[in-house]
C-alpha cells in the first residue's frame, strides 16, 4: 500500500555537522522540513546547554520587536530601539539628532549662563588682581560638565593655570541624557575667562581630560541675541529636517520588521535544535540523532551539502543510518484536500507506525454518513455552493488570515463542507426531498385513473371519503417502482411517516453492517503487514464469521424481503425483527417464515461463530471475543442514528415550510408579493440557522463519533507519535500565537 494508505517508511540517522557549518546545515533542513530531531542531552538542565545565551539574545531581540510591531510606531522612541537593534542602514546619515542636541545645548548654555553668571557671580572663581588692570583681551569659552566632576575639575584649573582664569558655573535646571551611552545625569554650565593663548592652550586640554565640548561665548548682549536667533531657526529646520529623515526611517523599518521578525524566530529556533546535539570529545564536531523518511534520505543528503558549502566548512558534514528498536514516528503526506479528513482521523489518535490509515476511505464514507442524514436536495445546493464559493475564493482569505476562530474552522474544512454538500444533494434525490417538497421529474409509477376505470372510485366516493388508499392489486395502479429515489407520490401519503421509518431503518442497518465488515476488512492488511498470520485465522476470520452470520443474516433477510415482496403482497410478508429474536432465542414461534427452511437455517447460522470460541485456551482472547461480541450488537444499534436524524431533519424542513413559506404562499391578493418578502427573508433566515447550522453541525457529530467507534476501532489503534519535522514553515502559526501576524 502506498503512503495514502500507510504512513511513510522511517529510519534513523545520525547528523555529523562540523562546528562551523552546523547553523548552515540546521538552517538549510529547517527550510526543507525533512527531518526530526532527538535530544541527545535528556539529563541536561534547559539553562545549562550550550547555546542558551544565543537564545536570550534572540529572545530578546523577539521581545524588542514585538513591542515595535504591537504598538503603532512613534518617532522617538522607535529611532532610539532602532539604534539598539544596531542596523547599519538605519543609522546612515544619522548625525542630523546629533546636531541638533549640540545646538539645542548651546542655546541652554549661553541662556543659563547669561542668567546665572552675569547677573549672579556668587559662583565665580577669583582670578588674580594683577591680571586685571593690563588690558589684555579677555576670551571666554562655555561647556557643561557632570556635577560630581566640578570640583575635581575646579581644583585642577586652578593649579594648572595659577590663578589667570575665572570660572562661573551655574545648575542646569533639567536633566540631560548622553546620546553616546544614554545614561542621563545632572549637570552643570559653567564659563571660563582667561587671558593669553598658552592659557587658552591649557583650558583646552583640561576640558578635553574632562571630555568637556566647548563652545565660544558672545562679547556682548546684541552678538549674543543675534546669534541665538540663527540657533533658533536652525534648529527649526534641522527639526523638520530630522522628523522627515525619521519618517524613512520608520518606513523602512516598518517594510523590514516581518523580515527581521522571520529572521530572529529561525536563529532561535537554530540554536535551540543545536542545543538538543551533543559534541564529540574533541569539540569540533556536532552529533544529532533524526528520524527522517526513508524517500527523502538523498534531500537530507543534498541539504547538508548544501549548508556545508555555504558555512565554507574544510570537511564536508555528512549523514549515517543507524538501526534502532525504537518506535518511528507516524508520517501521512496530506494536501489541501486531504488535510480535513487526516485531522478527522488524527482527532481520535495518531495511528501506529505503518498502521493501514482510514483518511482514504474516510474521503468517501464521512460525507456519505452525513448525507445519510441530512439529505436533503435544496440543503445540500446551499451548503455545497458556501463551501465552493470558500474553495475558489481561498487565496484570497489565506492572505487576510481573519482572528475569528469560527469562520477559520468553516474555511480550513471547506473541502469536508464541500463533500458533505455533494453527498447531500445525492441523498436527497434518493429520498426525493428539496426542502421538504417531491420532485416528480420521471413521473409517478401509482395511477389513480385505473381505480376509476376499474370502478372502484367514482364522484361520490371523493366527496364522502375524506382519505382513499390505492390498491395496487388493481390493474394499471401500481406501474413500477420510479427510476430513481422514492416515488413523490409517497410525500402526499398520510402512511409516509410510517413508510420512511421502514425504509430508512432497513438502510440504516445495512449501511452500518457494510460499515463494519469493511472496517473489519481492512484489519487483514494489518496482519498481512506485520506479518502476524496467526491474526489472520484467530482474530480476523471469527469477527468476519461472527459479523456476517448474525448481522450479514439480517441483511440477507431485508434484501430478500424487498425483492421477494412487492407492492401487491406486501401485507403478507413476514416481519424481520420477530424472525432475528426467534433466531436468538432458537424457537420457530408463530410467525411466517420468510423463505423456505428459514428456521433451521437461522440456527445454523447462530451456531458458526461458536465453534470459535477459544476462551478456554487464552483469557485475554476470550476477553476480546466479548467484548467484540458486545460491540458489534452495540455499533449496529448505534447506526440507527442515521435513521433517527434523517427523520428529524425532514420533519424540521417540513415544519419550517408548513409554519413560514407556507403562510406567505396562501396570500392570494395583490399585496401577496410584498407579504411575500418578509416571509421568504424569515425562512431562509430560519433554514440557514436551524436546519444547516445546527442540524449540520449535529449530523457531523454523530458521523464522526460513527467513524470512531464504529469503523475505526475495528482496525485502527491510533497510539502512535506524529511526525513533527524542523520545518520553518510552521513558524506562521507561532507567530500567531505571539499576536505578531
Amino acid at each position: 500500500m502506498g503512503s495514502v494508505f500507510r504512513s511513510e517508511e522511517m529510519c534513523l540517522a545520525q547528523l555529523f555537522l562540523q562546528s562551523g557549518s552546523a547553523y548552515d546545515c540546521i538552517s538549510e533542513l529547517g527550510e526543507m522540513g525533512l527531518v526530526e530531531f532527538r535530544d541527545l542531552n535528556p539529563t541536561v538542565n534547559p539553562f545549562q546547554r550550550r547555546f542558551v545565551s544565543e537564545i536570550k539574545r534572540c529572545e530578546e531581540m523577539e521581545r524588542i520587536l514585538g513591542e515595535d510591531t504591537e504598538v503603532k510606531p512613534r518617532p522617538g522612541p522607535v529611532f532610539l530601539k532602532c539604534i539598539r537593534i544596531g542596523s547599519s542602514e538605519l543609522l546612515t546619515g544619522g548625525l542630523l539628532p546629533y546636531e541638533i542636541f549640540d545646538l539645542n545645548l548651546l542655546v541652554r548654555l549661553w541662556s543659563s549662563l547669561y542668567i546665572d553668571i552675569f547677573f549672579d557671580n556668587s559662583n565665580a572663581v577669583g582670578l588674580n588682581n594683577d591680571i586685571l588692570n593690563t588690558g589684555m583681551t579677555t576670551e571666554r569659552l562655555c561647556s557643561l560638565i557632570h556635577r560630581v566632576k566640578v570640583e575635581a575639575f575646579e581644583r585642577m584649573l586652578w593649579r594648572v593655570c595659577k590663578g589667570y582664569t575665572i570660572l562661573s558655573y551655574a545648575e542646569l535646571g533639567e536633566s540631560l541624557a548622553d546620546l553616546d551611552t544614554g545614561e542621563i545625569s545632572t549637570n552643570v554650565v559653567f564659563l571660563i575667562s582667561f587671558w593669553g593663548d598658552q592659557i587658552g592652550q591649557k583650558v583646552q586640554k583640561i576640558c578635553d581630560c574632562y571630555h568637556c565640548h566647548l563652545y565660544p561665548h558672545p562679547e556682548n548682549d546684541e552678538e549674543r541675541a543675534d546669534v541665538m536667533d540663527s540657533l533658533r531657526t536652525r534648529i527649526q529646520e534641522l527639526n523638520n529636517v530630522c522628523l522627515e529623515y525619521l519618517r524613512q526611517v520608520l518606513q523602512k523599518a516598518s517594510e523590514s520588521a516581518f523580515t527581521w521578525v522571520v529572521q530572529v524566530k529561525k536563529m532561535k529556533a537554530i540554536y535551540h535544535i543545536l542545543n538538543l546535539c551533543s559534541f564529540d570529545v574533541t569539540n569540533k564536531c556536532l552529533i544529532a540523532e533524526v528520524w527522517c523518511p526513508v524517500s527523502d534520505l538523498m534531500n537530507l543528503r543534498g541539504a547538508l551539502e548544501e549548508g556545508s558549502r555555504k558555512g565554507d566548512a574544510t570537511v564536508p558534514s555528512f549523514v549515517n543510518r543507524i538501526p534502532s528498536n525504537d518506535t518511528p514516528p507516524t508520517l501521512l503526506r496530506t494536501n489541501k484536500f486531504t488535510s480535513g479528513f487526516q485531522s478527522i482521523v488524527e482527532a481520535y489518535g495518531v495511528g501506529d507506525y505503518r498502521e493501514a490509515s482510514p483518511a482514504p476511505y474516510t474521503i468517501i464514507t464521512f460525507p456519505f454518513l452525513f448525507a445519510v442524514m441530512f439529505g436533503d436536495l435544496g440543503h445540500g445546493v446551499v451548503m455545497a455552493c458556501f463551501a465552493l464559493w470558500m474553495v475558489l475564493t481561498e487565496k484570497t482569505h489565506k492572505r487576510k488570515r481573519s482572528d475569528n476562530e469560527i469562520w477559520t474552522m468553516f474555511f480550513e474544512g471547506r473541502y469536508i463542507i464541500l463533500m458533505m454538500g455533494l453527498f447531500s444533494v445525492y441523498t436527497g434525490l434518493i429520498y426525493n426531498d428539496c426542502f421538504s417538497k417531491s420532485l416528480n421529474i420521471f413521473g409517478s409509477g401509482w395511477s389513480v385513473r385505473a381505480m376509476f376505470t376499474d370502478q372502484q372510485w367514482s364522484n361520490e366516493t371523493l366527496q364522502t371519503n375524506a382519505l382513499l388508499t390505492l390498491d395496487p392489486n388493481v390493474s394499471g395502479v401500481f406501474i413500477g417502482p420510479y427510476p430513481f429515489g422514492i416515488d413523490p407520490i409517497w410525500n402526499m401519503a398520510v402512511n409516509r411517516l410510517s413508510f420512511l421509518n421502514s425504509y430508512k431503518m432497513k438502510m440504516s442497518v445495512i449501511i452500518g453492517v457494510v460499515h463494519m465488515s469493511f472496517g473489519v476488512v481492512l484489519s487483514v492488511f494489518n496482519h498481512l503487514h506485520f506479518k502476524q498470520r496467526f491474526n489472520v485465522y484467530l482474530l480476523f476470520l471469527p469477527e468476519l464469521l461472527f459479523l456476517l452470520c448474525l448481522f450479514g443474516y439480517l441483511v440477507f433477510m431485508i434484501l430478500y424481503k424487498w425483492l421477494a415482496f412487492g407492492a401487491r403482497d406486501s401485507r403478507l410478508a413476514p416481519s424481520i425483527l420477530i424472525h432475528f429474536i426467534n433466531m436468538f432465542l432458537m424457537q420457530g414461534g408463530d410467525n411466517t417464515a420468510l423463505y423456505p427452511g428459514q428456521v433451521g437455517a437461522g440456527e445454523r447460522v447462530l451456531m458458526i461463530p461458536g465453534t470459535f470460541d477459544f476462551g478456554d485456551v487464552f483469557l485475554h482472547q476470550a476477553i476480546h471475543t466479548i467484548e467484540y461480541c458486545l460491540g458489534c450488537i452495540s455499533n449496529t444499534a448505534s447506526y440507527l442514528r442515521l435513521w433517527a436524524l434523517s427523520l428529524a431533519h425532514a420533519q424540521l424542513s417540513e415544519v419550517l415550510w408548513a409554519m413560514v413559506m407556507r403562510l406567505g404562499l396562501r396570500v392570494t391578493s395583490r399585496l401577496g408579493v410584498l407579504f411575500l418578502v418578509p416571509v421568504f427573508s424569515m425562512f431562509a433566515v430560519l433554514t440557514v440557522c436551524i436546519l444547516l447550522v445546527m442540524e449540520g453541525l449535529s449530523a457531523f457529530l454523530h458521523a464522526l463519533r460513527l467513524h470512531w467507534v464504529e469503523f475505526q476501532n475495528k482496525f485502527y489503534h491510533g497510539t502512535g507519535i506524529k511526525f513533527t519535522p524542523f520545518d520553518f514553515a510552521t513558524l506562521p502559526s507561532v507567530f500567531e500565537q505571539d499576536g505578531l501576524l
